[in-house]
């Protein structure tokens, strides 16, 4: 496993935190951005891609 790839995992692990807090704390922003965090995890540990990177691959989309 490399460094994003570790990063990635981690980024998961907090986005569901998040996420989570945010449903129980009715709090619709932090729950958002709980899942895209998740979302941003997700694609880092699969493609070993730093979140700056996804994101710009994402507009030039």
């Amino acid at each position: 496993m490399n460094k994003d790839t570790n990063e990635g995992t981690w980024k998961q692990i907090k986005g569901e935190f998040k996420e989570t807090y945010g449903e129980i704390a009715n709090d619709e922003s932090a729950e958002a951005e709980g899942k895209k965090d998740k979302l941003f995890g997700e694609i880092q540990e699969k493609y070993g891609k730093t979140k700056d990177e996804i994101a710009e691959a994402i507009k030039s989309w």
